[in-house]
């Protein structure tokens, strides 16, 4: 503890780099989802979506440690040990087609609300897309994993909006069609 007090800290190979660099806000951004999940989770009814949220906080964990493992610096053995697996986009792919095939085909486009749990994953949803932006500066120099956990992360989106849904439509909450307002 203290050797981040002049605004520095280390990546996972030891490499020091300045606290606002652009992988500690990637890192950030990946954290603030992976907490706001598990806040979710406190209030999901649904046994496989909380099962699926709690994979997810784990394969967020494995995200960061690509984040924090920057090619440049790595060894071989670190650049393993953070190895990111495309099937992990397959397995959300799959879940969203599943919780689809239970919902009523979307003509509208619906609020960010339902359940206290839809309401929480509608949150996650954007902070999923602030992380996904946190990642893009990492890409040209970055090395690794970080392609495939930038795809994760986008596909993540998609399945928190649709598990938002299916947790609204298993709640018996209806969802909130957007109108247009007039002043």
């Amino acid at each position: 503890t203290r050797t981040g007090d002049k605004g520095k800290t280390s990546t996972y190979t030891g490499k020091r780099l300045q606290k606002d660099n652009a992988i500690f806000a990637a890192l950030g951004a990946v954290d603030s989802l992976s907490s706001h999940l598990g806040l979710s989770r406190v209030y999901c009814k649904q046994p496989d979506v909380s099962a699926d949220l709690k994979g997810i906080q784990c394969n967020l964990q494995d995200i960061g440690s690509v984040i924090a493992t920057p090619a440049s610096s790595a060894s071989a053995e670190q650049l393993s040990a953070t190895s990111f697996s495309c099937d992990h986009i397959s397995a959300l792919e799959k879940k969203i087609d599943l919780m689809s095939e239970e919902l009523p085909p979307l003509t509208n486009f619906i609020l960010p609300s339902g359940s206290e749990c839809s309401a929480h994953l509608h949150v996650c949803r954007t902070q999923a897309r602030t992380a996904e932006r946190s990642v893009v500066p990492l890409l040209p120099t970055h090395g690794g994993d970080i392609e495939v956990a930038l795809r994760y992360l986008n596909r993540l989106s998609d399945y928190l909006f649709t598990a938002a849904r299916f947790c609204s439509h298993c709640d018996a909450v209806p969802e909130e069609i957007y109108t247009k307002q007039q002043p």
